[in-house]
């Protein structure tokens, strides 16, 4: 396993160098630029602010010169947050999308593998319709309406939660919401592919080998039928971080909250290009380390599996 662990460590290099390359050549060929303005700027004006940002090299010196900040782990300066560097709202919204992005993977999974082994052990009874249908309503339902939703019953009419503010005023009751909402969707794919999942397996020889032996129930459902049922899961987490990485967007422009999510949309909105590429940078980074993370409890769930 350890030899698989550096090859692959060895192959995000590239990876991460492609989508470097590719993002950097796509942002600059996009219409528009950072500095456009209504109005016109003067000349003189515009040559000097591209001449502070090295903007007036020709672009492959550009290109050059980011992968050498890149490798030192510095983006640059915002090009529309004044006085701000890159770094510094990376470092600031970083910790907070974190928090719920964990909190709403975690809620996913432990509801979704809880409620798909209910579903199947209840099979065509109504736990079973009734946990499928909550996972066709989520399934179904974007993120931009089941937030609002929930701050409007839960939150404004109920007043259980916070609507909008973030741990500062409101402690852990202010992830409750956020995270529930990014959750749900996941939740309801982990909780369909876990009772399918669970049923296949359920139908196996080894699981009627295990029962015939007198074991408990309890201990063929938690030793037996678990570790295999869980590998679409396992499998599922790499796409489902991407879901969350992404669908974290929605969620912090609906609560409010101060992660990495909303001022990426800002800086797609406003072209800044030293904004969006050092998000993308960091995205593309949890990204692939997730996708690692996975392939290697895989191995460890499935024997089955060499990583020679």
């Amino acid at each position: 396993m350890a030899r698989f662990f550096i090859r692959r460590m060895l192959s995000l290099v590239p990876t991460l160098f492609i989508i470097v390359t590719l993002s950097f050549f796509l942002i600059r060929v996009a219409p528009g630029g950072p500095f456009n303005r209504e109005r016109d700027i003067p000349e003189a004006i515009l040559q000097n602010i591209l001449k502070r940002y090295h903007m007036d090299e020709p672009l492959m010196k550009q290109y050059t010169r980011y992968l050498g900040d890149v490798l030192r782990w510095d983006f640059g300066p915002s090009l529309k947050y004044r006085d701000r560097s890159v770094n510094e709202m990376i470092d600031n919204g970083m910790p907070v999308s974190a928090i719920l992005g964990v909190s709403a993977l975690s809620l996913a999974v432990f509801l979704g593998v809880g409620v798909g082994i209910i579903s199947a052990l209840k099979q065509n009874k109504w736990p079973d319709y009734t946990a499928m249908s909550m996972a066709v309503v989520g399934i179904s339902v974007p993120l931009f309406v089941i937030g609002p939703v929930l701050q409007l019953f839960l939150a404004i009419r109920l007043k259980w939660f916070p609507p909008g503010q973030w741990l500062d005023d409101h402690g852990l009751k202010a992830i409750i919401l956020p995270a529930v909402t990014l959750a749900f969707p996941y939740f309801a794919y982990i909780a369909r592919l876990t009772r399918a999942s669970v049923l296949e397996v359920l139908r196996s020889d080894y699981i009627r080998t295990a029962r015939a032996k007198g074991l408990k129930e309890s201990v063929v459902i938690a030793k037996h039928v678990l570790k295999g049922a869980l590998l679409p899961v396992v499998t599922y987490l790499g796409p489902a971080l991407s879901g969350i990485v992404t669908g974290s967007v929605v969620v912090e422009t609906v609560f409010v909250i101060p992660g990495i999510g909303r001022p990426f949309v800002q800086a797609a909105i406003n072209r800044d290009y030293t904004l969006i590429m050092g998000e993308v940078i960091v995205y593309s980074l949890i990204l692939v380390v997730a996708n690692l993370v996975v392939d290697l409890v895989y191995g460890l769930l499935d024997p089955r599996i060499s990583y020679k």
